[in-house]
């Protein structure tokens, strides 16, 4: 109780606690990246070649060694190369990087930046929405939960094109349960806001498909702008859909101008979402009110 009180007055303590632990969820988010298009993959796999046993009637002989469990906790990290398991000093946070030089320290291979940058991210936006929302502690835990989900979804988009319905769709439920509570919105606004979510990628997706016999996103983007619709309510799906808009045009250009991306080349969008909804939680409304003072509403 001493604890939650220090917390509840300290302001600083209270960002200081909260980016030291999300930068250990930082350290797992690499993880779920990683591993979880890799788990959906294998269920895939494993559908495909159920149904065409099914199809067939051919039944699999029983394997008498089963294959090695592959999951978020197992089995434990190790280096690409070497194939040598990463021990618990060797995986602190950032920290572990700097220390081995970016490089394994059994066989010397280097380590992708990508690792202490998600896990440096993940800390510091953290630690910006425990300050912003420090006077609403739960709030502040929600909003948390929720830029953890919005890095990873992005760190899985970039890297597969994907947006898991096990990350977007627990998001969404989330999202209208913790606002039939009021801690963001209210939850009119959230429900309206997932519906509208939804329905403006959906029209924008078949209108684009209608006039170009091409698709120009996936479903999932349908599912992620739900998600934070239904966290932030209808009335700052507008600032996501431009602040999106923006972001993908500047990142967009910054990767054709600088590392040579094809133009032909498609670009996720999941992650210009996650950003702009990033955004709009924290700073959403006050965009709103300057947009609403520039037009003289």
């Amino acid at each position: 109780m001493l604890t939650i009180e220090l917390l509840s007055q300290n302001q600083i303590l209270f960002v200081i606690i909260c980016s030291l632990f999300s930068l250990m969820v930082g350290s797992f988010l690499n993880v779920v990246i990683y591993r979880l298009p890799v788990i959906m993959e294998n269920a895939w796999r494993a559908e495909i070649k159920q149904f065409q046993q099914d199809e067939s009637n051919i039944s699999e002989p029983a394997t008498t060694e089963p294959s090695e469990a592959f999951n978020l906790l197992v089995p434990r990290s190790r280096c690409p190369q070497c194939n040598n398991a990463i021990n618990a000093l060797q995986n602190i946070p950032v920290i572990s990087y700097v220390v081995l030089g970016g490089k394994c320290k059994n066989c010397k291979a280097p380590i992708s930046s990508r690792y202490p940058l998600v896990e440096a991210i993940t800390a510091i936006l953290s630690g910006v929405v425990a300050w912003y929302f420090f006077a609403e502690p739960l709030t502040a835990i929600a909003a948390i939960g929720l830029t953890w989900c919005l890095i990873a979804l992005t760190g899985i988009d970039y890297d597969t094109y994907l947006l898991p319905d096990s990350i977007t769709l627990p998001l969404l439920w989330a999202g209208l349960l913790i606002n039939y509570f009021g801690l963001i919105t209210s939850f009119e606004s959230a429900f309206w806001g997932a519906i509208a979510g939804y329905m403006v990628l959906w029209t924008i997706f078949w209108a684009f498909k209608l006039l170009t016999g091409k698709e120009g996103m996936g479903y999932g983007d349908f599912k992620l702008l739900a998600a934070l619709g239904a966290w932030l309510g209808w009335q700052l799906l507008p600032v996501i859909i431009i602040l999106s808009s923006l972001v993908g045009a500047v990142i967009g250009i910054g990767l054709i101008v600088f590392s040579g991306h094809e133009k032909q080349k498609p670009i996720p969008f999941g992650p210009y979402l996650a950003i702009a909804g990033w955004i709009a939680l924290v700073w959403g409304e006050q965009i709103n009110q300057a947009y609403f003072r520039y037009m003289g509403l």
